[in-house]
């Protein structure tokens, strides 16, 4: 068994106990028992340094007593599609993080389609664990008649998830995002932007499209027809290409950048330069994207931020309290060099 600091710099053989955390972080071991279970409770700084402790000992409550002194488990629970997507499974990331940051424990039920039956099937198994609440990663439409029909006993709050459902949601402003993207490639002088966008069936692919057509509509530009595909870079690439082929588009909003990749390669191989010929925006801001050739200007979105928000309005729930029910993330535009103003004839 390896051994641990005691705080004073003398190894430890023994596993911490609750005591240990308190004297390390100069607290009470009440104050300890508030950081782990009632968080949004205790002070910031207070809290900050109870967490320090709890790594530094590595302690581990005992959930069993937790659970007969509190009526919690300390376990909350995740919904969440099961998939390689950079932005479904960041969220789920940064949620997992949070939590455990907080002394949760964190269960996650990875489904294979987002519908009714199979929501209700995850949240069974993971009601079976005895979680303290769930959260629902639900970019689908087609999740949307799941959240209607859960428990009303159980403490639920959705991510990514449609306006008219009625559990609480915090997610991207995605519609924020495609706004900020299009004006961009207006501003520049192109004369309208092109749309390539997600799955009919996502949510977030649909937020980013009214973006796009709300700032074309307002600006009296001509709106073209919206292209759709399936968020790989092949699908991009397809598409791309009929676009390169389109000597009239100068300017193409993307709905992520993986799509975005097998744009520029389309415009590449069809002789179109980006920026010079045609300029090109994504959206998620992927870790690779700034490697793209050109940098790919695109749009961030922060989902440490989607996680917080989701495990405070989960706690909110958790604590009985109903008020505030939405939670909106804005987005940022990262400007890099597959942007440019329009070469004029």
């Amino acid at each position: 068994m390896a051994t641990a600091s005691d705080g004073g710099g003398r190894p430890r053989s023994r596993p911490a106990v609750l005591g240990d955390v308190a004297a390390l972080a100069g607290v009470s071991a009440m104050t300890v028992s508030r950081v782990l279970n009632t968080p949004d409770r205790v002070r910031a700084e207070t809290r900050a340094r109870v967490l320090a402790a709890v790594r530094e000992l590595d302690y581990w409550p005992n959930s069993a007593a937790r659970q007969l002194v509190t009526g919690r488990s300390g376990v909350l629970g995740v919904v969440s599609i099961d998939t390689t997507l950079y932005g479904p499974a960041s969220t789920l990331y940064c949620i997992e993080q949070t939590a455990r940051l907080s002394g949760y424990t964190v269960s996650i039920a990875s489904l294979s389609a987002l519908n009714r039956r199979s929501i209700e099937e995850g949240v069974h198994r993971l009601r079976s664990q005895s979680v303290d609440g769930v959260i629902i990663v639900a970019p689908h439409e087609s999740a949307a008649d799941g959240l209607r029909h859960l428990p009303p006993d159980l403490p639920v709050v959705a991510v990514d998830a449609g306006e008219h459902i009625p559990v609480p949601v915090a997610m991207v402003d995605q519609r924020a995002g495609a706004v900020r993207a299009t004006r961009h490639l207006l501003s520049l002088g192109h004369e309208t932007v092109w749309h390539l966008g997600g799955p009919a069936d996502w949510i977030d692919a649909s937020g980013r499209i009214e973006g796009w057509k709300s700032v074309l509509e307002a600006e009296g530009r001509p709106v073209p027809e919206p292209l759709r595909g399936d968020w790989s870079p092949r699908s991009g690439h397809q598409l791309g290409r009929r676009l390169a082929a389109d000597p009239s588009v100068t300017a193409v909003f993307v709905g992520n950048d993986q799509m975005a990749l097998g744009v520029l390669r389309a415009m590449r191989e069809a002789g179109r330069r980006v920026p010079e010929d045609v300029s090109v925006v994504g959206f998620d801001d992927v870790p690779e994207s700034a490697y793209f050739w050109p940098p790919l200007t695109t749009v961030r979105q922060d989902f440490r931020e989607v996680g917080r928000h989701a495990f405070h309005l989960l706690l909110n729930r958790m604590a009985g309290e109903d008020g505030e029910t939405r939670r909106l993330v804005e987005p940022d535009l990262v400007v890099r060099e597959s942007t440019g103003s329009p070469k004029r004839a």
